[in-house]
């Protein structure tokens, strides 16, 4: 093996190891099953590995072009199958740790669906830029950068995002 191929080989793994939880958290968040999360953070990241040598530190960050290729297969994912996302009753049980009884199990899957229910409200716009925060702990910037936004405007729309889910959470309690 000549030695730019395996320095090549030897950044993309630590890239890999830094990147990998995240994606697969942000993947997760989008698609609500685990299962299909590890298929389409694999799937991101072979494509990734396949078109390493085209990727440019001058054009974008890692950060900003790993998670571009993961909202378009993402992306690309709704647009072959129209199904609709469910969490089954056994997956909640198999996220939840042993110690949890089965009505604090149900209690979380309630909390899970009227988080849905809310995150349902936003524009699919809000819905990513609150994904990218608070599921992949993005910053502004690079949300910005992914979503072609000033990172101002990420703020805004974060803003205004975060108080309609606090608004429909109220509405929700009180009716």
């Amino acid at each position: 093996m000549n030695e730019k191929a395996l320095s090549v080989r030897e950044i993309f793994a630590r890239l890999y190891d830094e990147y990998l939880d995240k994606v697969y958290r942000y993947i997760q968040y989008r698609v609500n099953s685990m299962q299909l999360a590890e298929d389409l953070t694999s799937t991101v990241f072979e494509k990734a590995l396949v078109n390493f040598d085209k990727f440019s530190n001058d054009r974008a960050s890692f950060s900003t072009w790993i998670f571009s290729i993961a909202r378009n297969v993402v992306i690309d994912h709704y647009r072959v199958s129209s199904k609709r996302q469910t969490t089954p009753l056994e997956e909640l049980a198999d996220q939840s740790s042993g110690e949890q009884s089965l009505e604090e199990q149900l209690e979380r899957k309630d909390e899970r669906e009227r988080l849905n229910l809310c995150l349902a409200g936003l524009s699919e716009e809000e819905r990513e830029i609150v994904q990218l925060k608070f599921g992949v702990e993005l910053n502004n910037r690079l949300i910005g950068k992914m979503l072609g936004l000033s990172e101002s405007n990420v703020g805004t729309k974060l803003y205004r995002a975060i108080r309609k889910l606090r608004d429909s959470f109220q509405e929700l309690r009180n009716g």
